[in-house]
């Protein structure tokens, strides 16, 4: 391999008459002046004489193809393969023509690939076009995971990739891109795996129903299973964890209730919660001022209201008169409207389960060091969030300002909040309840030892404040020019990865990272665990009904062989909900001739069935 064409500091032409090269490759180019030169292949092309070279239109020009020849490639009679070589540091003068290039060793290469330590790094996956470097690699770092490609699974066979969480403290935040189907989620399930694996307090707000971590792959060797259970809870809003509506404040029950409506509240309903609600109010008696003030309003007025409480018969009801008249006095004159609405929105999310339990349990998955799966419809789970988010924060935030202080205060752990479908909670272009606290983390919440890993098919969608601050950035296949536009404006990806975006297999990604400067190309490992959602549809109809044939032949194959003139007696034996009359049973018969699973025949009398 040789260096050709006119060169640069920044960017060769390299030649290869052997081996064709792979985009992002790294080669060493060896400078007689300036000693040994690392770039990465950006593009590459082959050259035949069979096939015609639109010198014009073609990465390579006329001096490349004129340099091949001085430098004595026959490339009439051979395919030369050629790449484009972008330096990963400038050097100091143009590289000489002619300077020999190879594949370098791994410790050469080293620091550009680890940034981090096994022990104290997430493994993501294999750094693509490395597999050249996989011999002189260290031992620890071979045979570390396992790959999924093309319906395979295959063993490491390059670099690892590795994440350095400690890191974060100076380049705060994630992002994770991608279209349907291009391994998103799946990149997601990979990191809070390895966060697990590091004992490193988490939340994720799952409204797919698919961060589950009990089910591992099926059919790899046991050396690469890994055991999560004891290291993550599931809990489902409204069943394991909820708001304790004693606990909060004004501000947060009208955040809460705004997050319950379409839009947010008017100021004239903000206004009717701040009137009336009172610190250690209940659901029970919230509600019961806002119902008993309806009522009164719908009465009219304070002598209608003694007129009712006169014709009471029983104390409780008068008492009920008194109540609703000390309301009606102090609250009258809010609008009508707004307490009806306020009211609606609060009996709505008591319907949800808003109001069941409280946020216990997620602490105590964070003082443990555990993930806490917090699942529910996006909705809810965008009002729910709210609350948790915003308490989890302050109070590891009121810690630490706790000990800037000097105050002895209760231990918080520094922790990571992850959000799938992330632009429903942080949207461009209009406010939601959550938006304001997601804000305030990416800006503010390294400091604190608060961290955000934000999933989402539309980057264009997420808020652009959230967007720039996360300094680190997956990408997957990726297909809307508006999304890829974003991308390249928030990440250093070149035109040429950009290009490439809309034809990344599942599971290959782009990492743009401050840390490492440049883009790295990165296949995602297999994940230790599945999730259900990952069957076919299809596949999955059939399975069904193989499983409903196998169960109505189980039920009837005691009764084999069975006479067209036995149906009635038969039926009056078997199980009702799954063969409910003659026509079903005789359509299962059928049926179960037509799966293979009995033989149909004729008989004097009319037919039978029986077994194979």
């Amino acid at each position: 391999m040789q260096v050709v064409g006119i060169t640069n500091q920044q960017e060769v032409y390299v030649v290869s008459d052997k081996n064709p090269f792979k985009i992002n490759q790294i080669l060493v180019i060896n400078d007689e002046r300036q000693g040994l030169l690392r770039g990465e292949v950006v593009e590459t092309s082959a050259y035949n004489r069979f096939i015609p070279l639109d010198i014009n239109g073609d990465f390579v020009d006329k001096n490349v193809i004129a340099s091949l020849k001085a430098l004595g490639y026959s490339i009439d009679d051979n395919t030369i393969y050629i790449a484009k070589v972008r330096l990963m540091v400038e050097a100091d003068y143009p590289i000489q023509v002619g300077s020999e290039v190879r594949v370098p060793e791994f410790y050469e290469v080293k620091d550009l690939l680890l940034k981090s330590k096994l022990d104290s790094g997430l493994i993501l996956g294999v750094i693509k076009s490395s597999e050249e470097l996989y011999d002189s690699m260290d031992d620890e770092l071979k045979d570390r995971f396992l790959l999924y490609q093309d319906g395979k699974i295959l063993k490491q066979n390059g670099v690892p990739f590795i994440f350095d969480i400690s890191s974060m403290q100076q380049y705060p935040h994630i992002g994770i891109f991608g279209g349907s189907g291009s391994g998103k989620s799946f990149g997601l399930r990979v990191i809070l795996e390895e966060l697990m694996k590091k004992n490193i307090p988490t939340v994720v707000l799952d409204p797919h129903f698919e961060m589950n971590f009990k089910d591992n792959q099926q059919g790899i060797e046991k050396e690469y299973q890994y055991n999560f259970i004891g290291k993550f809870e599931c809990l489902e809003i409204g069943k394991d964890v909820g708001v304790k509506f004693e606990n909060l404040t004004t501000r947060d029950l009208i955040n809460l209730i705004g997050a319950a409506s379409a839009g947010t509240l008017t100021d004239s309903m903000t206004n009717v919660i701040e009137q009336i609600h009172k610190n250690r109010d209940t659901y029970f008696s919230f509600e019961r001022k806002l119902s008993l003030l309806k009522e009164a309003q719908e009465i009219g007025s304070e002598k209608k209201i003694l007129d009712r409480k006169a014709k009471c018969d029983e104390d409780m009801d008068a008492s009920r008169f008194d109540e609703m008249l000390d309301l009606f006095r102090e609250y009258g004159s809010l609008p009508t409207q707004s307490i009806n609405g306020v009211l609606w929105r609060l009996q709505r999310l008591q319907k949800d389960g808003i109001f069941t339990n409280d946020i216990t349990k997620v602490e105590k998955c964070l003082q443990a060091g555990k993930l806490a799966v917090v699942q529910g419809p996006i909705k809810i789970l965008n009002v729910f969030s709210t609350y948790l988010i915003s308490n989890l924060y302050y109070k590891r935030r009121e810690y630490r300002d706790a000990l800037q202080r000097g105050d002895a205060k209760d231990f918080f752990p520094p922790f990571i909040i992850a959000f799938d479908e992330s632009h429903n909670f942080a949207p461009k272009g209009y406010d939601t309840p959550s938006k304001s606290i997601i804000k305030e983390i990416a800006q503010e919440g390294r400091k604190y030892g608060v961290f955000l890993i934000l999933a989402t098919q539309r980057p264009t969608l997420l808020d652009e404040t959230v967007t720039a601050q996360l300094n680190t950035k997956l990408v997957f296949r990726t297909v809307r020019a508006s999304d890829i536009a974003t991308i390249k404006e928030e990440t250093d990806i070149t035109n040429e990865e950009a290009k490439r975006l809309p034809y990344l297999r599942s599971g290959d990604v782009f990492i743009s990272s401050a840390l490492f400067g440049r883009t790295v190309p990165v296949r995602i490992r297999l994940s230790h665990t599945t999730t259900s959602h990952t069957q076919n549809p299809f596949d999955e109809l059939l399975s069904f009904r193989d499983q409903k044939y196998e169960e109505i032949y189980n039920e009837i194959e005691k009764f084999l062989p069975i006479y067209s003139t036995d149906l009635m007696s038969i039926l009056s034996n078997v199980n009702k909900e799954k063969i409910k009359d003659i026509e079903d049973l005789k359509s299962s018969l059928d049926t179960l001739v037509e799966k293979g699973y009995i033989v149909k025949g004729r008989a004097p009398f009319g037919d039978y069935y029986d077994r194979k």
